[in-house]
């Protein structure tokens, strides 16, 4: 299938960004896929990826005028161009202000100036904080127990705000926790899979206890072009989730088992987030994006890690990795 819409990805060199822009390549799209400027050139995770509908341009969403110039003749733009890392988050926060909110702001800006139809910004379940009911719906209070969620609550208010001031066609697409290949390591899954692939028996963590709703990256990006394609829907927040939680400690053991590895767990205090920072419970409510969109999650956990433990045992995937480090 060949569909003309040029369609604009910033943070298409990240994790979920890059698995995006290659769903979008597959549905037939053309695709300009931004890649935060560096003097290196490198595209992150879009390195080596080509196609003849792709059009890779590298910069950053900081820049007002440079969103305008990379949002003209695009017809939908997926904005998932952030600072994500809760931790550094810690130590940065002005550098999340800058990235998220104003990032977001420019991005926004543009659309309206360039009639983009569709705008699809990116949040996250971590707004939510630690769920005060569950599953957790879009009503439920937003609750920003890090820098990084709480630029993530301004960034959606903005969005928002072009909505309801401006009527641009916004959708915010929540995800919940997202995992797979290519994932960062500053996130637990690809911790855990990097140690044991690595040949470590002692398994440095965090708190073991939180429970996640996990969702497989493919059926995230699904979700994406769900929300940048079904009509009538502009101006909602809406989750994407499974509907189920698991404890973290449930995950490794999951992990160690499908690696076939007796590893022992052990808890590193400089893992651990603040006590009133960290999100002790999320699951996701997924009523209103199936009801809305024909999007279903369609890989359960375990078949997800599979697939992810895969990518993570080929030498040249895991050595971009480094097992020893603590990533923030």
């Amino acid at each position: 299938m060949v569909n003309d819409e040029l369609v604009l990805v910033t943070g298409a060199d990240g994790f979920i960004g890059s698995h995006l822009t290659q769903l979008l390549l597959e549905h037939g799209y053309k695709v300009r896929a931004l890649c935060q400027y560096n003097s290196f050139n490198n595209w992150g995770w879009l390195e080596g990826v080509s196609h003849p509908r792709l059009e890779i341009v590298t910069g950053d969403v900081r820049d007002a005028a440079f969103c305008r110039h990379i949002a003209a003749d695009c017809t939908t733009i997926y904005h998932l161009a952030a600072l994500i890392a809760i931790p550094y988050s810690y130590v940065a926060p002005e550098s999340y202000v800058d990235t998220n909110i104003t990032g977001t702001l420019n991005i926004c800006q543009a659309a309206r100036d360039c009639g983009v139809k569709r705008l699809v910004v990116t949040s996250t379940s971590e707004v939510y904080g630690t769920a005060l009911y569950v599953p957790i719906d879009e009503k439920h209070p937003r609750q920003p127990q890090s820098p990084y969620s709480a630029t993530k609550i301004g960034a959606d208010a903005i969005a928002m705000s072009f909505y309801n001031a401006f009527n641009l066609p916004v959708v915010i697409a929540r995800p919940f926790n997202t995992y797979g290949p290519r994932q960062s390591a500053r996130a637990i899954i690809p911790t855990i899979i990097s140690q044991i692939a690595s040949g470590k028996n002692e398994i440095m963590v965090g708190d073991l206890t939180p429970t996640r709703d996990f969702n497989f990256v493919r059926d995230t990006c699904r979700g994406f072009i769900a929300l940048g394609t079904t009509p009538g829907i502009e101006g909602r927040d809406i989750n994407i989730a499974t509907g189920t939680e698991v404890s973290m400690r449930q995950t490794l053991e999951t992990i160690a088992d499908i690696m076939g590895q007796k590893v022992e767990f052990v808890v590193d205090p400089a893992r651990l987030r603040p006590a009133g920072s960290e999100v002790f419970r999320l699951c996701g409510d997924n009523t209103l994006i199936t009801t809305l969109t024909d999007w279903r999650p369609e890989y359960d956990l375990r078949r997800g890690l599979t697939e992810t433990i895969e990518w993570f045992r080929n030498p040249e995937n895991l050595k971009r990795y480094k097992p020893d480090i603590y990533n923030r």
